[in-house]
């Protein structure tokens, strides 16, 4: 199973501002970066209950009719997503137990999302390929992208692209 994260942040690292919002992100996104393509890669996402809880606020449903699992121990509300056409499901565990169970189900390439889902997955060693779209901004203070590791994480370098409009996307794949 294949897990992978893409994810825009301030060019100090931040993925939101403390409150959870994403208000310095470009509107829609910004200009096409890869995005599309990597969404299409992928059979479902993993996200946890913070993302899940700010994506209910955009004015659509971000994510299609691709499956989206989230991540939380306490009851949600999915029906507001489900009325949108979302198809979520929630779910609780490990992250290696998720992938095994969403592998079971016939997934092979997941998009893992949120800041503390994020993390977990990488202190588990889970996640192969790591997107990272730097926005130039900074906003000083807010939910990291990575927090502390029990060991450093190395990466190998794939690639990295710049856009007119100043996004910087850089790709890595997490070395074993």
């Amino acid at each position: 199973m294949l897990a992978s994260v893409f994810v825009g942040t301030s060019l100090d690292g931040f993925l939101a501002r403390k409150n959870g919002a994403l208000d310095f992100l470009p509107p829609g996104g910004g200009e096409e970066h890869g995005y599309l393509a990597f969404f299409e890669s992928v059979d479902a996402l993993v996200v946890g209950r913070g993302t899940f809880e700010t994506v209910l606020a955009f004015p659509e449903w971000p994510y299609g009719s691709k499956p989206c699992f989230v991540l939380s121990s306490r009851p949600l509300d999915l029906a507001a997503a489900r009325e949108r056409g979302g198809v979520v499901e929630q779910m609780a565990g490990d992250p290696a137990d998720v992938l095994a169970r969403l592998e079971k189900r016939g997934m092979r390439h997941v998009y893992v999302d949120g800041g503390v889902t994020i993390q977990r997955f990488l202190r588990a060693g889970l996640i192969q390929k790591l997107v990272v779209t730097r926005v130039p901004v900074l906003i000083g203070e807010g939910i990291a992208l990575f927090g502390a590791l029990e060991k450093d994480v190395h990466l190998e370098h794939v690639q990295t692209r710049h856009y007119p409009s100043g996004l910087v996307t850089s790709e890595y794949r997490v070395r074993r």
